[in-house]
C-alpha cells in the first residue's frame, strides 16, 4: 500500500470516529434508533457537500463498528468512565458531547483491535475538534488514559 493510500485510509478511519461522535450524540439528544442515525450519517454526512461546506469521506465500515459497539456496551463503557471521572462527576454530570466521545472511545478500548494509544490520540483530536479552545482535550486525554489502562492493561 502506498503511502498516500495509508494517509487516505487514516483520514477516512478519522473521520469516522467524528461522525460516530456525532452519531451518538444525536442518537442521545433526539431519541431516534442507532438504524436511524448511522442510516442519516451514511446517505447525508459522509463525502457530502453543501453550502456550508464538504463533509470528509468516512470510513462507513468503521463507523458501524464504533457505533454498533458503544450502544452494545454502554454500561460496561459507562462504567469504566466513571471509575476514570473523579466521584463527583460521574458520567451522566458531563457535557453530552464529551459523554459520547467517551462512548464512542470507549467502544474501540473494550471491543475492538484499536491499539489503546491510537484511540487515545484520535479521540483527543475528536475533543480538538469540538473544544478548539478549551481545556477539555487534555480532560479527555486523563480520562481515556485511565480508561486504556483498566480495559487493555497488557497494552501498557
Amino acid at each position: 500500500m502506498t503511502t498516500a493510500k495509508r494517509d487516505e485510509k487514516r483520514q477516512m478511519k478519522s473521520a469516522s470516529r467524528l461522525y460516530a461522535v456525532q452519531a451518538l450524540f444525536q442518537m442521545e439528544s433526539s431519541g431516534q434508533t442507532v438504524e436511524a442515525v448511522t442510516r442519516e450519517f451514511e446517505t447525508h454526512r459522509f463525502g457530502a457537500t453543501y453550502d456550508e461546506g464538504e463533509f470528509a469521506e468516512g470510513d462507513v465500515d468503521h463507523f458501524r463498528a464504533v457505533v454498533a459497539a458503544a450502544v452494545n456496551w454502554q454500561a460496561k463503557i459507562d462504567q469504566l468512565t466513571d471509575r476514570a471521572l473523579v466521584a463527583a462527576w460521574p458520567i451522566d454530570r458531563i457535557d453530552p458531547v464529551l459523554r459520547a466521545l467517551f462512548r464512542a472511545a470507549g467502544a474501540e478500548l473494550v471491543d475492538m483491535v484499536t491499539p489503546p494509544k491510537v484511540a487515545i490520540t484520535e479521540y483527543v483530536d475528536v475533543a480538538k475538534a469540538f473544544f478548539p479552545e478549551g481545556k477539555e482535550p487534555k480532560f479527555v486525554n486523563a480520562v481515556l488514559d485511565h480508561m486504556a489502562r483498566e480495559a487493555k492493561p497488557e497494552a501498557f
